[in-house]
């Protein structure tokens, strides 16, 4: 029953992608055959450009999410269709008009609230469970951010979910409608069922050479050998362009002098603390109190410092450290609040401060580790700079060589072998290509993707021998293509296929007598009912349906039961024709109030996505929303080619 959830998930996944950590993608290097702001824009959204770069690296990053959500079933194409494409278009589309409300009706995100969910990330804790200031940088630095950059984009983001939310909150489902889509979520039929398979006919069927003959003629494609090309390729990469540069000590030690803090770990510091809460804008009375409860404290660890795990366990008011003697484990510069951190910078190991006021209260604060400053040896690191300095210069390297690579395929079209030579790449082969990639190639074949192939089969390719262009099939690799040899379409002759054709016929009319047999059968059965032949009694819901083919329970739910009994007959492919009788119609009393208010809270859920859609359609109205090009799909002749 509430598979059609499942259906509305277009939207949801877009909002999802509102809900992560903002992913940072490099856009790859696009084609060098279009100049210009107009040339380059896809759509406009209130007057500003989404560029092709931009639509090409959004699709990068839902082929990346793809791949990694379905393993070893992901299949490229999923991505490669027009309506994927358009997907993430729209996507793009929304996200634009969506950022644009934010900003007209001035939606802003706290500091606080903007630190939280930055200390909330896992892959930001340490392995003591606290947040890693450092990793946090590294990681930002590795794609190429700093804090503040990152920290505009999330904000930016949390303030979309503002948005969202507060529109989705609008939505709700009556708990009539719900009840009566769980009742009938619930309800179970007594079904029994009378197979007649088609194999019970076989005696009867007569297939003729006519007929044989009638079903290669209107079947001719089944029989067709597709077209096929034989072409040599090279292939710029990043690892073509890594083979082209080298690291010499000289450039480790510089990088390594230039970026010290990054093998500096800095000084960290263990301390236990005493806290008595209280609210700086506390009456004075009650602010007065807890000052003089903390002097109480501070003079009692002072006279025992041995005892200050015990009293911060019987007195501290913070609970989570408290059960622990007050420890707050190692920290680093800027993860307490400021006047804990100076205070605690002051101790040295071992000493207790004076009171110290925070945001938070009064705290008493006993240093009791300090984790010096460390440097990483050159040594130590030093493959890991010569791997990230060749990563940088080959990806310099790649951007110069791209250009090369693109003019050079182009200019020089009668071969490969100058662009080869030029930049010292491989010449390899590809046989039996067909116009669409083949599914039982590995996905990291360089030729089985769809773009080269279509350049491939493009006339200037295939009439005219010439060069393909530069194809871009993945970020940082570039492909080009050289016809050697085509086979067009061909078909394999009667001979050869007639037995397969002997079966298909055969089969065919066993099938349709079933089925003549079967609707006779139904239709004696309705005027008059007869429970002779059929199978046991299985009773099945929309809960419960193991068992059943599911084209047959698609029909035996469907079917009017306002009278019982009440027969349906379902072909089955394969099988033959089936007959099932309903008998008895049960509706059981719920019996499962947390499901029922589950299954409610779904209903509201496909709802509030419906509000947040018909909300950005609006907006998209209002932000006058042009598409300047078409999807680029490709064409069925694959004649065309732009220079």
């Amino acid at each position: 029953m509430f598979e059609f959830v499942r259906t509305h998930q277009r939207l949801m996944q877009f909002l999802l992608l509102l809900l992560i950590i903002p992913s940072f993608a490099l856009v790859g290097l696009q084609s060098y055959s279009s100049f210009g702001d107009s040339a380059n824009t896809v759509a406009k959204v209130a007057g500003q450009p989404i560029t092709q770069q931009e639509w090409d690296a959004a699709l990068r990053q839902q082929m990346d999410r793809m791949r990694q959500a379905f393993g070893d079933r992901f299949d490229p194409k999923m991505v490669e269709t027009p309506a994927a494409k358009q997907g993430v278009l729209d996507n793009l589309i929304s996200q634009r008009v969506l950022l644009a409300t934010v900003s007209s009706e001035h939606l802003s995100v706290s500091d606080q609230s903007l630190r939280q969910t930055i200390m909330g990330v896992p892959e930001l804790l340490g392995a003591d469970g606290k947040f890693d200031n450092e990793r946090y940088k590294a990681l930002l630095a590795a794609q190429g951010m700093t804090p503040t950059m990152y920290e505009a984009r999330l904000r930016q983001d949390m303030a979309m979910q503002q948005l969202n939310g507060a529109v989705q909150t609008t939505a709700f489902a009556p708990k009539t409608v719900a009840t009566r889509l769980s009742d009938i979520n619930d309800q179970e039929r007594d079904v029994q069922e009378l197979l007649l398979k088609t194999a019970d006919y076989a005696a009867q069927v007569k297939v003729t050479d006519a007929m044989l003959q009638d079903y290669y003629a209107k079947n001719a494609k089944e029989f067709e050998i597709p077209e096929q090309i034989k072409a040599d390729y090279v292939l710029l990469d990043s690892a073509a362009a890594a083979a082209q540069v080298t690291v010499s000590d000289a450039d480790i030690k510089s990088y390594y002098d230039q970026n010290l803090s990054r093998y500096t770990t800095a000084e960290q510091r263990r301390a236990s603390h005493i806290l008595i809460a209280v609210k700086k804008d506390a009456p004075a009375a009650e602010q007065a109190a807890a000052k003089s409860k903390a002097e109480s404290l501070l003079a009692e660890v002072r006279k025992n410092p041995a005892d200050f795990a015990k009293v911060a366990k019987a007195n501290s008011q913070d609970t989570a450290s408290a059960e622990l003697g007050g420890d707050l484990g190692y920290f680093g510069s800027g993860m307490m609040v400021k006047p804990f951190e100076d205070a605690a910078n002051k101790l040295k190991q071992g000493e207790i401060s004076d009171l110290v006021q925070s945001d938070f209260g009064y705290h008493i604060i006993e240093l009791t580790g300090v984790k010096a400053a460390q440097v990483k040896p050159l040594d130590e690191v030093k493959a890991d700079i010569a791997a990230e300095i060749k990563k940088q210069l080959a990806a310099r390297k790649f951007t110069e060589l791209a250009e090369t690579f693109s003019n050079t395929v182009y200019e020089q079209a009668d071969s490969l072998k100058p662009v080869a030579d030029k930049l010292h790449l491989q010449i390899q082969s590809a046989a039996n290509l067909g116009r669409q990639p083949n599914p039982a190639a590995a996905p990291t074949v360089p030729y089985n993707n769809q773009k080269f192939l279509t350049a491939l089969y493009s006339n200037e390719s295939l009439k005219n021998k010439h060069n393909t262009e530069a194809v871009e099939i993945a970020p940082n690799t570039f492909i080009a293509g050289h016809v050697v040899e085509y086979k067009p379409v061909t078909k394999r002759s009667f001979e050869e296929v007639q037995a397969i054709i002997r079966d298909k016929v055969t089969r065919a009319e066993e099938a349709a007598l079933a089925k003549k047999a079967g609707e006779e059968k139904l239709a004696a059965l309705k005027a008059q009912d007869s429970a002779s032949g059929f199978g046991a009694v299985q009773t099945v819901s929309r809960v419960k349906s193991q068992g059943v083919n599911p084209a047959a329970f698609e029909a035996v739910m469907k079917a009017n039961v306002n009278k019982l009994p009440a027969y349906v007959g379902v072909v089955l492919p394969q099988q033959g024709y089936a007959l099932y009788r309903i008998a008895k119609v049960n509706q059981p009393a719920a019996q499962d109030p947390a499901r029922r208010v589950a299954e409610q809270q779904q209903i509201t859920n496909v709802l509030a996505q419906q509000e947040m859609q018909a909300y950005v359609d609006v907006l998209k109205q209002k932000a006058k929303v042009k598409v300047l090009k078409p999807l680029a799909v490709t064409p069925a002749d694959g004649d065309d080619k732009q220079n």
